[in-house]
């Protein structure tokens, strides 16, 4: 691959008031619905592409409803190398395809093209003004109030050409093969109309084709019966003829083509296209895309001097496809020859994309877009991204807000809180409550939430003599340098009361009859009597002591026994029993306090107004 479309701005399109995106060789667009992921493959193919598409409607509206009367899209272009790394120069054949007039030079002295696009609607012609020029630099990316990018010197009113050499392909979500073989204009439909044979080719398939027509006509009583009846029309017409001819196949090769059909097989039947569901067909529709993208790349490879750099938009590849075909696709469309990037809602295909490659759209006061800053990590820094969250939450990548926490308890109790507390399910709002297995994990986690712009909030336990307090601080502090960053920590960050973890501050604020009602209803009455009976005396706390051991140097624990008499007592037991069963009691106490009637406690309601604050949400109810 000797270029690559390395950056692309987008102001005023759709739902795009101002964003810069940096794109891979493969590319994946994560995000919620209506994030701009679709607006900025369209914007792609402004540049790119057609622009047939175009409406009024297209051009970006404010907040106060003052609508845009131009749509910028720049694009970069630079030279990369066969390992993928960005040249200083392009290569000849590339220098040529573009002119010297148009290559520029970056500050490092690096050739580019800068291409800037832009449309304008005018409203008593009713139509569109589109004019492509190639900037004189490219300058930083800004959008404040002081200027924007677009704002700085454009450059020269020099034409850059849909370039046959730099095709754009744009796949949309509704692709279907059956619809490819009706099309003339479809990339199947090109590749069958480019069929070709040699002379000798058409005769002999052509022969074979009519010996193949005589014994089908002569093994059948019907089809020989009406051609000798048919015969009769030599009779009535008054001119040389060869006769009538019956074809159940095709007579000439050239119409060959014309009745395709396309079978897929399993091992014991096959079946037409037309039997088979969406999810085969719109995977084979984006596999002939393929093909058709191949073909023009090998045909291209044949001449060493021509350049040839297809790029491919594909919207939703995983629609209709269950996640193990998900999981497969992605590789199919990364060994696309070109550059491609990819729209998805799938947890399945971000998954199998590098880290490096995945952009995140997030929709808030305005549209922005994240990535994973891989080039700060260690490998065990993105191992740990990988395993921790994505392999295990992937459906994280499609979240409006994040609120992370370390155990099962909170996990199971939190969404039924969150939908008394809002009205509506966690779901119907777009937050993902997650546990992220212990207060040492937070900050992969963090990481992902924050470089891809996911807003998110830390629910943490305080116990342990401070000792998970100043774990979550260190982990939230390794995501800011400066000081007004860190402030971070006290607008993310809710602790529980000291010394306390989840099961133990729903015991501390008051509802020791309801967490003993949802073990008679788990187990029976006499369950926590039978268990205080049987423990008391024999749980044991391990406790430190100012001893050391001689030989390996490590501390000396001893154990304690438990005390479970008196109010204290019972809420230790209650505690202990928690504890050991969280799967089972979590959801259960949670809707027992629910159902109790009275007030959630403070600490929870204090993460739900940082939600709704986060959210925007003021259509609360304690």
């Amino acid at each position: 691959m000797d270029i690559l479309i390395k950056t692309v701005r987008v102001a005023g399109f759709r739902g795009l008031q101002n964003i810069e995106v940096e794109l891979e060789e493969t590319t994946v667009l994560t995000g919620m619905n209506n994030s701009g992921k679709t607006s900025f493959l369209k914007a792609l193919q402004i540049a790119l592409g057609n622009r047939q598409f175009l409406s009024p409607d297209d051009f970006y509206i404010g907040k106060h409803q003052s609508q845009n009367n131009k749509i910028i899209i720049d694009t970069l272009i630079v030279p990369k190398d066969q390992n993928g790394k960005i040249n200083e120069a392009f290569s000849e054949k590339w220098e040529i395809l573009f002119t010297t007039d148009r290559i520029r030079a970056d500050q490092l002295g690096t050739s580019i093209v800068p291409l800037r696009t832009t449309v304008i609607f005018d409203p008593i012609k009713a139509n569109f003004k589109t004019q492509q020029f190639i900037l004189q630099s490219w300058p930083k990316f800004n959008g404040t109030a002081n200027g924007f990018w677009y704002e700085s010197g454009e450059g020269k009113s020099l034409a850059f050409p849909f370039f046959d050499e730099i095709p754009f392909f744009y796949i949309d979500a509704q692709r279907d093969i059956l619809e490819d073989i009706k099309l003339k204009n479809s990339y199947l439909g090109k590749m069958l109309a480019k069929i070709e044979y040699s002379d000798l080719a058409v005769k002999e398939i052509e022969d074979q084709i009519k010996a193949l027509n005589d014994t089908a006509v002569n093994s059948s009583d019907v089809l020989s019966t009406i051609k000798t009846t048919l015969k009769e029309l030599d009779t009535a017409m008054d001119s040389s003829s060869d006769g009538v001819d019956i074809t159940p196949f095709t007579k000439k090769l050239r119409d060959l083509s014309k009745g395709l059909s396309i079978y897929y097989s399993d091992q014991e039947n096959s079946f037409s296209m037309e039997y088979h569901g969406m999810g085969t067909r719109s995977w084979s529709s984006l596999l002939t895309l393929k093909s058709f993208i191949t073909l023009l790349s090998v045909n291209a490879s044949k001449n060493s001097d021509a350049a040839f750099f297809p790029i491919l938009a594909i919207e939703e590849p995983e629609a209709h496809l269950h996640p193990n075909a998900q999981k497969k696709l992605y590789g199919q469309i990364a060994s696309i020859p070109g550059q491609k990037i990819i729209s998805t809602h799938s947890p399945y295909i971000a998954a199998a994309a590098e880290l490096r490659q995945i952009r995140n759209f997030y929709k808030s006061d305005m549209v922005n877009c994240g990535k994973i800053a891989t080039e700060q990590l260690t490998n065990e820094d993105i191992r740990k991204i990988n395993r921790q969250v994505i392999n295990t939450r992937g459906e994280i990548f499609f979240s409006k807000l994040l609120v992370f926490f370390e155990g099962e308890t909170e996990e199971q109790a939190l969404p039924i809180f969150f939908e008394i507390h809002f009205g509506k399910t966690s779901v119907e709002l777009g937050v993902d409550f997650v546990g992220v297995g212990g207060h040492g994990n937070y900050l992969p986690f963090l990481r992902f939430a924050e470089w891809l712009n996911i807003p998110w909030i830390i629910f943490s336990d305080n116990d342990q003599k401070g000792k998970i307090k100043k774990s979550v601080e260190n982990a939230v502090n390794k995501l800011y340098q400066s000081d007004s960053e860190k402030d971070q920590l006290t607008n993310n960050v809710l602790f529980l009361e000291d010394e306390s973890d989840f099961e133990k501050y729903l015991i501390d604020s008051g509802f020791v009859a309801e967490i003993e009602s949802s073990f008679e209803k788990l187990h029976s009455s006499d369950y926590l009597a039978e268990h205080i009976k049987k423990k008391d005396g024999a749980k044991k706390d391990r406790i430190e002591t100012a001893k050391t051991c001689n030989s390996c140097k490590q501390n000396i624990y001893e154990d304690v026994l438990r005390d479970y008499k008196g109010d204290e007592g019972f809420k230790m037991a209650l505690y202990d029993c928690m504890t050991s069963q969280k799967a089972q009691f979590g959801p259960l106490i949670a809707e027992v306090i629910v159902n109790s009637g009275k007030p959630l406690p403070t600490k929870i309601i204090e993460l739900f107004e940082k939600i709704a604050s986060l959210l925007n949400n003021t259509e609360t109810r304690s």
